[in-house]
């Protein structure tokens, strides 16, 4: 079955949008990369506050550190603003950033060139921290065959500037739809490829674990993949050292064990994601994507009415 195609009004405001998406990201890459960088931060910080998205930000802080005073979660969420504003702007010259190779520093790339020299099929799995576009394109230097995972933008000629700008530093996506996705990832993990997948956001109908203690639905796919092929889940996260600087950093990898109740070893495959995801959440609280709902709705109406 194939989409509706939009109405004409639709079309010109998608059209209006890719013509100031495409605006920006020409200005953009007129400017100095960590001047576009800090800009972004000052935008953010101040318009931020002003949207109904700060009230989601200051909820989901005060879900996750309940000890936290009122001054520290101000601070907690300037600091947001500011990580998502450079987030924004960095998205449109991302390929001038990762093809400077002073601005990216890799920790465990071995095990990179472990999984590329043997082959080796994994699930790549990773969090919505900082500028997290830079982790693919190390997979991709690696020589891994991988697909990397994302989600389609709603406005088709805003998501083909999007995946072009990536073309130009190799890594090519895939915008999985409805239960095809996961039939077309079991193929290409079957043929020994890898695949890249964000575990971080709320999934109706997922596997309910918890996050910071509160319970939470997460995606069990990538939990689902290791388990049928026998494979590991492969951690990565990527942390902003200074301006538009990054560590990639590749952890560990995870080996969730089969007892052949499946759902009892889904269960625990996803615990052990989200505890991964703690982690690093609480190692740099500010680099998080905050904007996102991530809890259940009860949740934020027990907030908001608290």
């Amino acid at each position: 079955m194939t989409n509706a195609a939009p109405s004409l009004g639709q079309d010109i405001l998608w059209r209006l949008e890719a013509f100031a998406y495409n605006a920006i990201t020409g200005l953009a890459r007129l400017f100095p990369i960590d001047l576009v960088s800090d800009f972004g931060a000052w935008l953010f910080k101040v318009l931020g506050p002003l949207t109904g998205t700060d009230h989601i930000v200051e909820t989901n802080l005060r879900i996750a550190f309940p000890q936290a005073d009122d001054a520290e979660i101000a601070r907690l969420k300037a600091a947001s603003w500011e990580e998502a504003g450079r987030v924004a702007l960095e998205f449109p010259i991302l390929d001038r950033i990762v093809n400077d190779s002073s601005r990216v520093q890799l920790v465990g790339g071995d095990r990179l060139a472990e999984i590329a020299r043997n082959g080796e099929s994994v699930v790549f799995i990773s969090g919505h921290f900082s500028s997290m576009e830079v982790m693919p394109a190390e997979i991709i230097r690696a020589g891994i065959t991988c697909q990397i995972t994302y989600r389609a933008m709603n406005n088709p000629y805003v998501d083909e500037a999007f995946r072009k700008s990536r073309f130009r530093y190799g890594v090519r996506l895939f915008a999985p739809k409805g239960g095809e996705s996961a039939r077309e990832l079991i193929r290409a993990l079957a043929r020994g490829e890898s695949a890249a997948l964000m575990n971080d956001q709320k999934f109706n109908g997922g596997v309910a674990a918890p996050l910071f203690g509160v319970t939470c639905y997460t995606a069990p796919g990538p939990s689902s993949f290791a388990l049928r092929f026998g494979i590991p889940l492969q951690p990565m996260s990527v942390q902003r050292t200074k301006k538009a600087r990054f560590k990639v950093i590749v952890h560990e990898p995870i080996w969730l064990a089969s007892t052949g109740d499946r759902h009892h070893d889904l269960e625990a495959g996803v615990r052990k994601v989200n505890a991964f995801i703690e982690d690093c959440v609480r190692a740099r609280p500010t680099e998080w994507f905050w904007v996102h709902k991530r809890w259940p709705n009860e949740v934020y109406k027990k907030k908001r009415a608290a």
